[in-house]
């Protein structure tokens, strides 16, 4: 099936708005997470139980390991609509 210029136009600027979301996305997270590393910091050196907040701040560093995985994909994705000629095909296979 051909897709349109048009189309093509329009994944183009949807893929560049989800990679533009993932940048900003993915930052604020990074930021976040070491605001709770320094937390964490605090709390073990008062003596306090960290053991659950210490889980989970490992669980959003590993979400936010695979945040940017999908991001390369996304990356990927814009880089193929920029350089493939349209109109192009689309197979179902």
């Amino acid at each position: 099936m051909a897709v349109s210029g048009n189309d093509r136009a329009e994944q183009l600027r949807a893929e560049k708005a989800l990679l533009l979301k993932s940048e900003n996305d993915i930052a604020n997270g990074w930021t976040r997470l070491r605001v709770q590393e320094d937390l964490l910091r605090g709390r073990k050196k008062a003596g306090l139980d960290t053991q659950e907040a210490e889980r989970l701040a490992e669980l959003f560093k590993q979400t936010l390991v695979e945040w940017e995985r999908h991001q390369v994909l996304i990356r990927e994705r814009v880089a193929y609509l920029e350089r493939t000629p349209y109109p192009f095909l689309l197979w179902n296979g």
